[in-house]
């Protein structure tokens, strides 16, 4: 049987069913998504209203403390912590982190070390301030206690009968993760490849090996390529030794302006952070270009081609480390994090930036290495298919009349140096940014969409967010920052589509509905 046709002449869509607010995507207690539906429940989580708050149980693991993570922490503190019944214990992925923590949130009074049954973390008397700087600093550099670690402590306690049922890598998951990684980055070796928590651990773990490297080089500087992602640009902002060694350089095809950036304050520039593409505008710099003149200049490099995935991009060669989610594509179900960082064995200084990196990670826990093992097996299967979708998805918003704008890693401007970089000409990932023709149609639009709506991307499911409200909810709801992201050339209301692998036809059949 036919399926029916909708006005604009595509399939009905069968396989987007709606999502209530707060339900996991995907459908696992460690999915690192969850539906936000309306516009009201994206204000609304970003302006911490209750009737919302109350029905998200779960988030993206850096941004909302899982409710493993939170059962476990309660236990402790009403079973072991007897004085401090009134206190928020912060369970960290390691002792190293929660020392970490400490030194953070020095000299706030009462701030304690927790240590037991293996778990280390951080507790502290109430006070929303402290809270609220905990709570970011955790963010910003990947510190919590993983979901899969929090849960087999809980079954050891006796508070959950059994772990989530899901099937893992049997074998040595280190070697089979490598085995793959080691195609997408070929030259490296083992000592080469850092696994981490989370993809931001394994950033804040490159600065930090790149400044203690430069540092006593009198180099303290560093570059931020373009719009990066709002973490990226947090840790830029706070981790560099002082307001002025962090420089942000709008333009990322404007290499002659780069040029003269260096050659007035090369002899000081430490790094500079590049994604290939940018997140949210996909952007691809000259980055052999921009290789050389790092190189020529002795400023080390570090890229993140986490928005098309490492797979996808042969980014090594011109990298001194190369930083990656792998949350994004290689874990292609959702329902884990994990971080690469991977030294380029040519790069000089080489051996040092192993030597510290290695004592700087915070390492990926064991059940969700085995979880990432299996899922990697899957990556090219689900790329083939995604770089199917995306180009018709593509086509058909350019053509569309209520579409103003779309951005994808074959855009005009950025086409010629991403193919450059791309292992073949149809790898482009499965990102597509774009805006709304008629001004104040974001929220009919959205509420309108029968797609999965939350954070992440590089997924099997399709996920579509409004980008700026859930990752700068801050600049988008004040005229200053309105006017900082229009500096950028950032439109407020852009949304940033992931395709999926589900039937194209079905996925316009859905965004054909929505703008009709």
């Amino acid at each position: 049987m036919r399926r029916p046709l909708n006005v604009a002449g595509f399939v009905t869509s069968s396989c987007f069913p709606p999502l209530p607010l707060g339900q996991t995507i995907p459908a696992s207690p460690h999915a690192v998504s969850c539906s936000l539906p309306t516009m009201r429940a994206i204000r609304g989580y970003e302006e911490k209203d209750p009737e919302i708050i109350r029905q998200l149980t779960s988030g993206y693991p850096r941004f909302v403390v899982h409710p493993f993570a939170r059962q476990l922490a309660a236990h402790y503190v009403a079973n072991f912590e007897p004085a401090r019944q009134s206190h928020t214990l912060w369970l960290t992925s390691s002792p190293r982190m929660a020392t970490a923590l400490t030194a953070h949130l020095a000299p706030t009074p009462s701030v304690a070390l927790f240590t037991r049954d293996g778990l280390h973390g951080v507790s502290h008397p109430p006070s929303p301030e402290v809270f609220a700087r905990a709570k970011v600093y955790l963010q910003n550099i990947g510190g919590y206690i993983s979901s899969r670690q929090a849960e087999d402590h809980l079954v050891r306690l006796g508070l959950r009968s059994a772990r989530h049922a899901e099937e893992i890598f049997a074998g040595d998951t280190t070697a089979e993760i490598h085995r793959h990684l080691h195609h997408a980055l070929p030259g490296t070796t083992a000592a080469d490849l850092f696994l981490t928590n989370c993809g931001m651990n394994a950033i804040y773990a490159a600065f930090r090996a790149v400044s203690e490297l430069q540092a006593p080089r009198g180099r303290t500087v560093w570059l931020q390529l373009g719009w990066l992602y709002l973490d990226t640009i947090a840790i830029l902002k706070k981790f560099t030794a002082s307001p002025a060694d962090y420089v942000y350089f709008r333009d990322v095809f404007d290499l002659d302006g780069l040029k003269i950036i260096f050659a007035t304050h090369g002899h000081r520039i430490a790094g500079v952070v590049a994604e290939v593409p940018t997140n949210p505008l996909i952007q691809t710099p000259d980055l052999p270009a921009l290789a050389a003149l790092c190189r020529q200049h002795g400023a080390k490099l570090l890229v993140d081609p986490s928005i098309a995935s490492l797979h996808n991009l042969d980014v090594l060669p011109h990298a001194d480390i190369v930083v990656s989610s792998l949350t994004k594509y290689a874990a292609s179900e959702g329902d884990l994090t994990a971080g690469l960082a991977a030294v380029n064995p040519s790069s000089p200084d080489a051996a040092e930036l192993r030597r510290t990196l290695a004592t700087g990670i915070e390492p990926l826990y064991t059940r969700d290495a085995a979880r990432l093992a299996l899922e990697l097996s899957h990556t090219d299967v689900v790329l083939t298919q995604i770089h199917r979708s995306t180009p018709r998805v593509v086509a058909f918003l350019e053509k569309h009349p209520a579409v103003r704008e779309v951005y994808w890693a074959l855009s005009p401007l950025s086409k010629e140096n991403y193919l450059r970089l791309a292992r073949t000409p149809e790898a482009t990932g499965g990102m597509i940014t774009f805006t709304l023709r008629e001004a104040g149609s974001l929220a009919k639009f959205y509420d309108r969409l029968r797609l999965p709506k939350g954070p992440s991307f590089g997924m099997k499911t399709t996920l579509i967010c409004p980008f700026m409200y859930l990752a700068h909810y801050d600049l988008v709801s004040t005229p200053a920052g309105l006017a900082e992201l229009a500096a950028s050339k950032l439109d407020p209301d852009l949304l940033r589509l992931c395709v999926g692998t589900e039937l194209v036809d079905e996925i316009l059949a859905a965004l054909a509905e929505a703008l009709a």
